[in-house]
């Protein structure tokens, strides 16, 4: 106890504070210490190679081997809405500026149930524009943004580019009103060719 009392009397002596105050802060001190220094690297594991961390969660299993971009061509918005992931069997597409990405490999993100689900099967310039998740700016109309909305723009198209290959381009215009002026070129067809044939 004699031992015990003397350390206590030198810590009251020399700190100016009671043992209780000074231990309590020597933990407080201890506890930042460890903190901080555990948001750094140490020496021997700076040039380790990162560990990737395996994920439980049934979602980012990616079993399915990746599938060849399907080049489309050009199509229309009402024909990209097909490309949003609710059918499995078809690629995952996004169009930034009338270019249309497949975003297939990045399913964890724009798949169902990812991050950036809503922006997949659309044309979605003006949100990643304006860094909006806002269905109303899930769109192409680049009307009213100034110069810094336009340079963000331009970085999200690179990143596209690099990552995502381009199968297509988006067209205006209505398709089925030009698919119903072939079929209809082709009913006077078939009207022309029933006229020729004898009977």
């Amino acid at each position: 106890m004699g031992f015990y009392s003397t350390v206590m009397d030198e810590i009251t002596w020399y700190t100016g504070l009671s043992p209780t105050a000074f231990f309590t802060i020597a933990a407080m001190m201890l506890v930042v210490y460890k903190t901080i220094s555990g948001m750094f690297v140490s020496p021997e594991d700076y040039n380790k190679p990162p560990v990737i961390s395996g994920r439980t969660s049934s979602r980012f299993d990616n079993t399915e081997p990746q599938r060849e971009p399907v080049q489309l061509g050009e199509i229309t918005e009402q024909e990209l809405r097909q490309y949003n992931g609710s059918d499995p069997a078809k690629p995952l597409l996004i169009a930034i500026k009338g270019q249309i990405y497949d975003v297939s490999s990045g399913r964890n993100f724009y798949g169902p149930g990812g991050a950036y689900a809503m922006f997949t099967g659309k044309e979605c310039s003006r949100a990643l524009a304006l860094l909006s998740f806002k269905p109303d700016d899930i769109n192409g109309n680049l009307e009213g943004l100034d110069e810094s909305e336009l340079a963000i723009l331009e970085d999200w198209e690179y990143k596209f580019i690099e990552k995502y290959p381009k199968v297509g381009q988006l067209v205006p215009g209505q398709r089925p009103l030009q698919n119903e002026h072939n079929e209809q070129v082709q009913n006077n067809l078939n009207l022309d060719e029933a006229k020729e044939e004898p009977k």
